[in-house]
């Protein structure tokens, strides 16, 4: 039986249990192999065509796994491939892996990044123009982009930023220019097609990822550059589920200053665990009382919920201001 797939690459066998295994399966799998793997199987998969019962079962052997149910696979691996990387990758990430997968491509500069330090990341493109700065770092993971902005040069840290938050369909010229900067510089090329992104999400969560002190200092020159989009940028920084950051005593004083209508209304579908931050935090009557209020509350519109929390966030927000809460991130000192 070892014969069956003696001809066959790592790859190719890999792509063949996944298809074995189906889609929910594959999708699981997939979710935790690196980028370069993922494209790897994926253009095996794209390929394969009368795969035998004995091919299947050789490879299933081989990954010492069973599969309880094995159909001969001949036609449709292409949709399949589709299906199961979208499940694996999300929407997103998948349309661009596919467009590599379904081209037969080897991989282009923008995943080679990936894959490189953030100091490195920082060095190539410090002299870009800050429009190619803001598509590498919107094309890396939340925390690598912040690695990398960190590394960047104070005096361009905002102006790259900013551009994140203003991205949403990035245009072809531009991603041709990166791909000429990559070819230059990494030895790489690659076509490739035009992509929506959410920018002002995208600079959001790099911000996030940032230490305290620098989230602060981009945060103020972004609202000194475009007052209305740094505004926008750190409300979606802050939203209801960081309260799980507070304290006790931050929670406390929080409860103080909020009117109870409002905190019935805001813990509407809210995460049990931030719920139950704010019974703890209150007297065992106080919060009985809120429990009941939230049993008997009947449906309440998203808008409504949403005003809600917001109001708490501005009331967090300015006893975050005023030093009587603590809402930033570790690794700063107490004294």
């Amino acid at each position: 039986m070892v014969d069956a797939v003696s001809d066959l690459s790592g790859s190719q066998r890999a792509a063949i249990f996944l298809l074995g295994v189906g889609e929910e399966g594959a999708a699981s799998i997939m979710r935790h192999m690196a980028p370069k793997e993922v494209q790897r199987v994926g253009e095996a998969m794209a390929k394969l065509s009368d795969i035998s019962d004995e091919q299947i079962s050789a490879v299933v052997r081989e990954f010492s796994e069973k599969v309880s149910q094995v159909n001969p696979i001949g036609i449709g691996a292409s949709d399949f491939t589709k299906r199961v990387m979208v499940q694996a990758l999300g929407e997103n990430r998948a349309r661009t892996m596919l467009n590599k997968v379904m081209q037969g491509s080897s991989g282009n500069g923008l995943d080679a990044l990936k894959w490189m330090d953030a100091r490195a990341v920082a060095n190539l493109i410090k002299n870009e123009h800050p429009q190619i700065i803001a598509i590498v770092l919107t094309s890396l993971d939340d925390d690598h982009a912040a690695q990398v902005l960190s590394m960047l040069p104070e005096s361009l840290r905002t102006n790259v930023v900013l551009r994140i938050a203003k991205l949403d369909m990035i245009d072809p010229a531009a991603l041709h220019e990166l791909d000429q900067v990559l070819e230059k510089q990494l030895g790489m090329t690659q076509d490739v097609p035009p992509a929506r992104v959410d920018g002002m999400s995208s600079a959001a969560a790099i911000l996030n990822h940032l230490d305290s002190e620098q989230e602060a200092d981009l945060l103020e020159a972004m609202k000194l550059a475009d007052s209305e989009l740094g505004e926008k940028i750190q409300e979606l920084m802050f939203v209801f589920d960081n309260l799980n950051a507070l304290d006790d005593r931050g929670f406390q004083r929080l409860i103080r200053e909020i009117a109870v209508d409002s905190l019935v209304i805001a813990l509407k579908g809210v995460d049990p665990q931030l719920q139950n931050k704010f019974f703890k935090n209150m007297s065992s009557r106080a919060a009985e009382m809120l429990k009941e209020d939230l049993e008997s509350k009947g449906p309440v519109k998203l808008s409504e919920v949403e005003a809600a929390q917001k109001e708490i966030l501005t009331i967090a927000a300015r006893l975050s201001d005023e030093g009587e809460i603590f809402l930033g991130k570790g690794g700063g000192d107490f004294v």
